[in-house]
């Protein structure tokens, strides 16, 4: 009976707490700032590609749902990854593991926000975005957050193609359509997330270890770990200059990924050298690599088509 007591306190304490900003912030919104930026860039490049265009309102709409779907998969990967995240420090102050909102109403909330993206986008633009939309939500919150991420070394491989379907979907909110160009975005983002993450892995690869998640850091050693990343830089610098060679974009996005990607070689290729603390500064150049890059894509095409 005391137990019972104790938590309908522990609820109306959490719904009381709850807040606006409180639901926001549990849809990992730098996340979904950067997954906007990423589909705003794939639209760009299917605005420039063809002349039959979808009508820019209802692209507008479409990168709406794009932010909601993102949101609403990051609340369910909260929901379901609650245990842990109370257990490291980089997480423990999200609003579930502080108790603002209860875990039954982050369920709730990620569902319906999935739902009325995926719907958005299949009535507004068509049906395709909102498969890949759905996908994306699936992929991440279901194939990454409960099959991966505690269960093998390689979770933040093959679960960072979640991060990098924005483009794609972002491209048929402008064309209706795909083409090989958002597919090559699509392969800058998967290849540029293992090295981005697993620089923070290595800094956190105590807390990880503490809440038995096996990250690369853990299970091939920190060593390992290091020349991984830079061998995936290594083939990101060389991919990321195909819009260039295959004519999707002009000499200054070939300028500015020349440079940007020799800059992530040689940070990279100083993490494997040097000591664990300079992955802070490698994970913080990434960050800048992919916004800079994916920026220039866009302001070239804008140059060339003036």
């Amino acid at each position: 009976m005391l137990n019972i007591i104790a938590q309908q306190k522990d609820k109306v304490i959490a719904i009381e707490l709850a807040s606006p900003k409180d639901f926001f912030d549990l849809m990992k919104p730098r996340v979904m700032s950067l997954v906007v930026f990423t589909s705003l860039v794939g639209y760009v490049c299917g605005y420039f590609s063809i002349y039959d265009k979808i009508n820019p309102l209802l692209s507008i709409i479409g990168i709406f749902a794009i932010a909601i779907g993102a949101g609403s998969s990051g609340v369910l990967n909260q929901w379901y990854d609650r245990d842990i995240d109370k257990l490291m420090l980089r997480t423990k102050n999200r609003p579930i593991p502080k108790g603002k909102i209860l875990p039954s109403d982050a369920l709730g909330f990620g569902i319906l926000g999935s739902i009325l993206s995926i719907t958005i986008i299949g009535l507004a633009i068509n049906w395709l975005a909102g498969f890949f939309l759905a996908f994306t939500i699936i992929f991440y919150s279901v194939v990454y957050t409960v099959f991966l991420k505690r269960s093998t070394s390689q979770n933040i491989v093959i679960g960072g193609a979640a991060g990098a379907f924005p483009p794609l979907i972002g491209y048929i909110c402008s064309t209706g359509n795909l083409s090989l160009e958002p597919f090559i975005l699509f392969g800058i983002i998967f290849l540029w997330t293992p090295p981005h993450f697993w620089a923070l892995a290595i800094l956190k690869k105590d807390e990880y270890f503490f809440a038995n998640i096996p990250m690369m850091p853990i299970v091939a050693g920190i060593k390992s770990t290091k020349k991984q990343i830079f061998l995936y830089a290594l083939v990101l610098f060389f991919f990321s200059l195909l819009p260039f060679f295959l004519g999707f974009n002009g000499q200054i996005y070939l300028v500015f990924s020349l440079v940007l990607g020799l800059e992530f070689l040689r940070r990279s290729w100083k993490f494997l050298k040097s000591s664990n603390s300079m992955g802070h500064n490698l994970f913080v150049y990434s960050i800048i690599y992919l916004f800079v890059l994916f920026l220039v894509i866009p302001l070239d095409k804008m140059y060339f088509n003036l």
